[in-house]
């Protein structure tokens, strides 16, 4: 059993998202030795956006491709093996202006690509091509928009996160939050630890 380690945060270890997801991908692997780990760092090392010469390679045959447009490709064929190896996914998620990081929507736009995670049928249905794997997201905010909360509304992160991966056939998807970070010592404290002792339950048994 593998697993893809992915962080979206452009901060170092004042990250919460990528200090959570280091924790418990030390957990995982100590509960799971042999097991391989790829850890792929999207906040610190971004991923090109989507441009002209990769929608030309994207829909394109190989044969046809210039030296810029296979560059391009060659980026998003390598994140795309990246993920298809992968039986379980962990994301760094902060949440930024109720939404994700641009560095995770790059990294999206660069993996959700017709023909290789994705299909399309003559009705015009999608299928997407990467059932059976599981995919946990440790989602940090300065706020609280938990299911059911005044300002649950405001989630532009989980629901998109959940329709962009389901779109490639991920559905098993958990969600673990670290909220409220900006709400004083005392709600920034019982947050870390709700989430912590969530993570290491999950460490074993995920």
């Amino acid at each position: 059993m593998s697993l893809l380690r992915i962080d979206s945060s452009p901060r170092g270890e004042r990250s919460v998202s990528r200090t959570l997801s280091g924790e418990f991908v030390g957990t995982w692997h100590r509960a799971h030795p042999g097991a391989p780990v790829v850890t792929r760092d999207i906040g610190r090392q971004p991923v090109p956006h989507v441009d002209e010469e990769w929608i030309a390679g994207a829909f394109t045959p190989p044969e046809t491709h210039s030296p810029a447009v296979a560059e391009r490709v060659r980026v998003s064929n390598a994140l795309i093996d990246e993920l298809l190896a992968a039986d379980r996914v962990v994301l760094g998620a902060p949440m930024y202006n109720f939404g994700i990081p641009s560095t995770l929507k790059a990294w999206l736009d660069q993996v959700i690509r017709v023909g290789r995670t994705f299909t399309v049928d003559a009705s015009g249905n999608y299928q997407g091509l990467m059932q059976g794997k599981k995919l946990l997201v440790i989602a940090s905010r300065g706020g609280s928009y938990r299911p059911g909360s005044p300002a649950a509304a405001y989630d532009m992160q989980e629901p998109y996160l959940r329709l962009a991966f389901g779109f490639m056939g991920i559905t098993d998807v958990t969600f673990v939050y670290a909220d409220g970070l900006n709400l004083g010592d005392e709600a920034r404290e019982r947050a870390l630890n709700e989430a912590r002792e969530k993570l290491a339950d999950l460490a074993h048994h995920w």
